[in-house]
């Protein structure tokens, strides 16, 4: 099942495990896919004297069959329904490493403690596609989640293997998280928002544990660890200023992207990739950084500057630098909201393969849109893009491949109007021709919405002059209009929002904020 450099990395990777545990495979021993299971679980297990195998022949649901983590011959609460195999074996390495104190994405004491607070009990679902991205990061948050707080467990379902499971919860997007039988989140979601959401679901104890709200004091605060914040971060780093990141995680957006060639001097990496590297980078410096945390509030007039975040932490500086970037812009219409997940997708890698065979609309003809297109023709029976304007914005290279797909038909001068399903599913779409102005509906299961960003500003705005299009106005020095108060990437009004101009967005803001510190326009 796993070769022999794998298991042999493996080794290496296990080579101080001191903590026992005990990998149960429970399944129905004379099938197959329990057969397969067994095997995957001993040839992990041999990279390490730590690991040992134990199996439960026993029918489970679907007759998938089910890894469950022991600690020290104590339930983990971690289990996964289907072999972690794909972008999932590292979420299985994580949940050994984790569960003994190596892991790196560990959560700090603060965050810790709000974990241990969550009310319980709590039996969590996460339904994923081994070919999903976004879906690990989910998954490792849980697992965390659930490994410090004995009350939560998490079992991590394949959809492939149990498509009654899949069927029943009626699963269109991965990953799609389900809490005690109720849907709790769907799509990415980082450490930090799966807690607040478990907190909103199922409350708190009244003490958290030891949440320091005594202010932190830092020469500059980083907001955001995209390619932006961390450039800006590096950049202050080098000239000797205390710097902290406070971030919901390192990479931003970048994380959702997947083929990356065009940052200059990298031929090709992607974007998870490339976030590993960005934190790799800030690692090599004196850097504070404070992920997995939401930007609750921020006071940008005078000094110091302050910025407060759900935690109930309060961080300090007389130079802030704003680099939250921005989100998946919506459509805004009817219909949208209650089908996300359901029908409504913004990221075809993920949610793709549940459309095989099946008729889907993408709305937006930019780079994304016909990206989107294009990898949807492979699987889908046809695809309908739709765009705003009288002309497609994307990349000639791509315009050109779209022509040759016979299952893909563009509409220009298309503005969607309504998204049409019983809010379990989408049937249709209905747009409107802009030159006749009439409105036709287009049958369609699936709808993914390609439309640009939306600048994360909204906690500045009341304090910073924003365009019309939200985005915080600079100048060609990354200064805004407060001083002490610096902005870049694609927060702000920069054209063009590429992750190379991000990052030299950041360390031009960050060189801004040095240059005023040494003339004294901030305080030291």
């Amino acid at each position: 099942m796993l070769d022999k450099d794998i298991i042999s990395q493996l080794g290496n990777i296990f080579a101080n495990l001191e903590t026992a545990f005990t990998f149960v495979v429970s399944g129905v021993s004379s099938r197959e896919e329990t057969r397969q299971m067994v095997e995957f679980a001993n040839d992990f297990a041999s990279s390490t004297p730590a690991i040992n195998v134990h199996e439960v022949d026993t029918p489970t649901e679907e007759n998938a069959p089910v890894l469950s983590i022991l600690k020290d011959g104590e339930d983990t609460g971690i289990k996964f329904c289907g072999i972690p195999n794909g972008h999932e074996f590292t979420s299985l390495i994580l949940a050994v490493l984790n569960g003994a104190g190596q892991g790196k994405n560990l959560p700090d004491e603060t965050l810790a403690n709000r974990i241990r607070s969550l009310n319980g009990p709590c039996d969590i679902t996460t339904f994923v596609s081994l070919t999903c991205t976004n879906c690990p990061e989910v998954v490792q948050a849980l697992n965390v989640i659930t490994l410090f707080n004995p009350a939560y467990t998490n079992t991590t379902v394949d959809g492939a293997v149990a498509p009654q499971m899949v069927k029943s919860f009626n699963i269109q997007s991965v990953p799609t998280v389900y809490a005690n039988g109720k849907l709790l989140s769907v799509g990415r979601s980082d450490l930090g928002e799966l807690v607040a959401k478990l907190e909103e679901a199922f409350g708190k104890t009244d003490d958290p544990g030891n949440v320091d709200t005594t202010p932190k004091g830092f020469d500059a605060i980083i907001a955001g660890g995209g390619p932006a914040g961390a450039a800006a971060a590096i950049y202050l780093a080098r000239k000797g200023m205390q710097t902290a990141i406070v971030a919901g995680r390192i990479g931003g957006q970048v994380k959702d992207t997947m083929d990356i060639e065009n940052l200059i001097s990298v031929p090709m990496t992607t974007g998870p990739a490339l976030a590993t590297d960005l934190r790799r980078h800030i690692e090599a410096y004196n850097i504070t950084v404070f992920d997995n945390r939401k930007i609750t509030s921020a006071s940008l007039t005078g000094f110091p500057k302050r910025i407060t975040t759900d935690s109930g932490e309060v961080f300090e500086a007389p130079a802030v630098i704003i680099a939250t970037g921005a989100s998946w812009r919506k459509l805004n219409i009817p219909g949208e909201a209650e089908h996300i997940g359901k029908g409504v997708a913004f990221c075809t890698h993920c949610d793709g393969p549940f459309y095989a065979g099946k008729r889907v609309a993408v709305i937006g003809g930019g780079n994304s849109g016909i990206e989107a297109a294009i990898d949807l023709a492979g699987i889908a029976t046809h695809v309908d893009v739709f765009e705003f304007l009288d002309t497609l914005k994307a990349d000639e290279v791509l315009q050109e491949k779209l022509k040759t797909l016979d299952n893909v038909d563009v509409h220009l001068g298309a503005a969607a109007e309504e998204i049409i399903g019983n809010g379990n599913k989408v049937s249709a779409i209905k747009v409107k021709d802009r030159k006749s102005g009439e409105s036709k509906e287009y049958p369609v299961e699936g709808v993914f919405v390609q439309i640009g960003l939306l600048p994360n500003s909204g906690l500045f705005k009341d304090e910073l002059p924003v365009n019309n299009h939200g985005e915080i106005i600079t100048d060609a020095s990354g200064r805004t209009s407060i001083p002490g108060v610096y902005a870049a990437g694609d927060v702000t009004d920069v054209p063009y929002k590429q992750i190379v101009i991000a990052m030299g967005e950041g360390a031009k803001a960050a060189l801004s904020a040095v240059d005023d510190r040494m003339r004294g326009l901030t305080p030291s």
